[in-house]
């Protein structure tokens, strides 16, 4: 794996941190494939429960794509089938958390939208600028940004290319808190500690039933969340949970 993406497991939270400071953390096809190989190694784990993402340094969480390496790609078409790290992130099985510390712009914030939570620093821009420079994201750009701020607030991002500070972000629905930079990963951790200490597939489903929110009609979301339901309701998990409550305890969910 490339030094440029940084991939710890402190008990049950793996952090992978993008760490090409000096470049604004932008993403080379390298370190794309790094992230696609992380990605697999949460999947693959029975003892990781939640993943922080975060950008070294504290400039950017992440500039996006490195536009130096886009003239590499031989044909566009080679260019659009290409390892895509927003792709890896959405491919994520178990929660995520983004802690955004400074720029998001581009794919950075593409990335920041493939988490489930997003907090930001205080320092935090986010951005959609591909526009200055003659195309659109395509990691899901448009999509994220209508579900989380409405088409006007998408519009306006999408076709000025301007950066919103971490208080209209916030504002706006895009992330959940603002929190000194100091504090940032202090933050984050204490989420993802929250997430970690439910029952794992619950936490896992429930990621599940959000996907299902967003891309089913009503009546099908429903009837989905009500099958996920019933799963969880059948697992050794969900059995310690309502065993502890007339028990006065606290679970200990420590089962798959």
């Amino acid at each position: 794996m490339t030094q440029d993406i940084l991939f710890n497991v402190d008990g049950a939270i793996a952090t992978i941190t993008l760490n090409r400071p000096q470049k604004l953390n932008a993403v080379t096809p390298e370190m794309a494939d790094a992230i696609v190989a992380a990605v697999d190694e949460c999947n693959d784990s029975d003892s990781i429960r939640c993943v922080i993402l975060t950008g070294a340094g504290e400039r950017s969480f992440c500039a996006g794509s490195d536009i130096k390496e886009l003239d590499t790609y031989k044909t566009p078409w080679q260019f659009r089938n290409r390892p895509d790290y927003c792709d890896a992130f959405r491919a994520l099985l178990k929660p995520t958390i983004c802690a955004v510390n400074g720029y998001a712009l581009g794919g950075g914030l593409e990335t920041a939208m493939s988490c489930d939570i997003r907090i930001a620093s205080d320092n935090a821009q986010f951005a959609a600028p591909e526009i200055k420079l003659g195309w659109i994201g395509g990691g899901g750009m448009a999509a994220h940004l209508m579900h989380s701020i409405g088409a006007s607030n998408a519009a306006l991002m999408l076709m000025t290319g301007d950066p919103i500070t971490a208080e209209k972000a916030l504002a706006w629905g895009l992330i959940s808190e603002v929190v000194p930079q100091t504090e940032l990963l202090a933050r984050a951790r204490a989420i993802a500690d929250a997430i970690a200490a439910r029952a794992p597939i619950a936490a896992e489903t429930a990621k599940a039933d959000l996907k299902a929110a967003v891309s089913m009609p009503l009546d099908k979301a429903i009837e989905y969340e009500r099958d996920l339901q019933t799963i969880c309701f059948a697992t050794a998990d969900a059995a310690e949970g309502r065993a502890a409550f007339k028990e006065k305890r606290q679970p200990v969910f420590n089962r798959r």
